[in-house]
């Protein structure tokens, strides 16, 4: 579905009086959001989550989106923060629409279909309506291009996302969770599909689920003892994808955070679960 014309409908422009000139954002998504549209240059401060494109890491951080402070960030003087809907804490977002910063949230929204939305709610802060314009359409022909590709596979592998360890137990993505669905659009099925959100799985669960591939985010894999460690746990050791070593490691910020780079994203793991799929753009 193609959400051109959603702009027409979800323009936020009344939020702010004035184009802002000073923004925040907090959530990875929305700051490659910002920069796609062209406002880098009015970026003053991002959250932890935000680690594209590179240049950003110049800015000054404002901690972690739940966990947001007041003082450090009203420091930036911003006319403008702009956060994905867990941004955190009240209290804090209170203080900061006292002292005259507008605050947006953005859509709660999931999957490829939400990014359009996201793209559309930040263009009318930024009064950037033909930019997102722009951008949708190239966001819809390269999603639907990779799309058609994937759409030839034959055999989906089964794939289970491990996003942590809690007290020794694997953290998986169920349902509802930015996992399930790039695997999903990558041509996988995720072995986690029976729980909803994030939950550990436990030894049982994880020898039944029989996974393929073990995908992990490269910036937790040390967290987690490495790769070898990881194979040599007992319940995944006693997998297909323990038996082969088939541990892939992914960037986070691609792969989970829906934005203008999801289809790069898809593309990616598509690329990893399926080899022998030729995905050149």
């Amino acid at each position: 579905m193609r959400w051109l014309g959603f702009l027409l409908i979800f323009v936020p422009s009344a939020m702010v009086a004035d184009t802002p000139t000073r923004i925040v954002t907090a959530g990875g998504d929305l700051t490659e959001i910002v920069v796609a549209l062209g406002d880098s240059d009015k970026l003053v401060g991002v959250d932890t989550t935000s680690r594209y494109p590179p240049a950003i890491s110049d800015l000054a951080s404002i901690g972690y989106v739940r966990r947001l402070s007041p003082e450090g960030l009203l420091t930036l003087t911003p006319d403008l923060l702009i956060g994905s809907h867990d941004m955190g804490p009240d209290t804090a977002l209170e203080q900061l629409e006292a002292a005259g910063v507008t605050v947006a949230i953005a859509p709660e929204g999931r999957g490829a279909e939400a990014v359009p939305e996201k793209i559309a709610f930040i263009a009318g802060l930024l009064r950037r309506e033909d930019e997102a314009r722009d951008l949708i359409a190239a966001y819809w022909d390269d999603m639907e291009e990779v799309a058609a590709k994937v759409a030839t596979i034959e055999t989906k592998p089964k794939v289970l996302f491990v996003l942590s360890l809690r007290e020794g137990a694997p953290i998986v993505g169920g349902v509802e969770t930015p996992a399930h669905d790039i695997i999903t659009l990558a041509g996988g099925e995720n072995v986690a599909a029976e729980i909803q959100g994030w939950k550990t799985f436990n030894q049982e669960a994880i020898i039944g689920a029989a996974p393929d591939a073990i995908l992990v985010m490269g910036s937790h894999l040390e967290g987690m003892g490495g790769v070898e460690s990881l194979l040599g746990r007992p319940d995944i050791a006693l997998t297909p994808a323990g038996r082969t070593g088939n541990v892939l490691t992914v960037d986070g910020a691609l792969m989970l955070q829906f934005g203008p780079r999801t289809p790069e994203g898809v593309r990616a793991l598509a690329g990893l679960l399926h080899p022998d799929l030729d995905l050149t753009p």
